[in-house]
């Protein structure tokens, strides 16, 4: 069910189409669009429905909203096909994660723009079949990429691996599948994965199957780099996109 009989909102984030315009950032906390919209011109508290939230305001005069998508992939999946359906069609997803390889424990990184996602999650094989990548658009990308440059911080790009199971990453002692856990953390770490969280290989699939953009950055502490590269990020794909 996608709207709600009565009011036509969509069923879980409860906005209407019209209510908001192409870009949209994603944070997985309902807390964290606070912050996030602090970095909009005007900002509005529109909607806010278990855990998704949402404000709009603009970037140079064009308007953008920030959305929560809660943890995991399966509310993820939701949040992105109804805000698609509301008009959306460029996503960043700004958030946290947890280091994996080597070269990701580099103290000197402020957090990573992923350009792809490890499957490692049950919600997008509802979609289409795993062999099918989990892959960010190389223009968002290369937009979050130009604006940490000029911002001066420091972010590398590379994969993260998103799962299902915060505990069976932080505790896989405690889990009966402890042995396929660990050997599989330590592929992911040899494979030179650079983060781990919950929500991106739903953004890049999804994103993907429906002909959007999509692409996160990960911080490693500071949120506020974070929430102002991506704020920088989406000015220069409104600038890209009026050309």
């Amino acid at each position: 069910m996608a709207f709600d009989n009565d009011s036509e909102k969509m069923y879980h984030i409860h906005l209407r189409r019209g209510d908001i315009g192409r870009y949209v950032l994603l944070p997985g906390d309902p807390f964290r669009t606070d912050l996030i919209a602090s970095y909009f011109d005007s900002p509005k508290l529109i909607a806010h429905n278990r855990e998704h939230k949402t404000w709009v305001g603009t970037l140079d005069g064009v308007p953008v909203a920030v959305t929560s998508t809660g943890m995991g992939c399966p509310s993820t999946a939701i949040a992105l096909e109804e805000l698609i359906k509301c008009g959306a069609d460029t996503f960043i997803r700004v958030g946290t994660a947890g280091r994996v390889c080597d070269a990701a424990f580099d103290p000197a990184l402020d957090g990573v723009i992923n350009t792809a996602a490890v499957r490692d999650e049950g919600t997008t094989l509802h979609y289409i079949p795993v062999e099918y990548p989990a892959v960010a658009d190389r223009h968002v990308v290369d937009a979050l990429a130009t604006a940490a440059k000029n911002l001066g911080y420091n972010y590398a790009e590379g994969i993260t691996q998103s799962k299902d199971s915060f505990y069976g990453q932080h505790a896989p002692e405690t889990m009966p599948a402890e042995g396929r856990l660990r050997e599989r953390w330590e592929a992911w770490r040899r494979g030179n994965v650079m983060t781990s969280e919950m929500e991106a290989a739903a953004i890049f699939v999804i994103s993907s199957i429906r002909g959007c953009r999509a692409s996160s950055i990960m911080s490693f502490g500071n949120m506020e780099r974070t929430v102002e590269v991506a704020r920088d990020a989406i000015k220069l794909l409104i600038q890209r996109d009026a050309q």
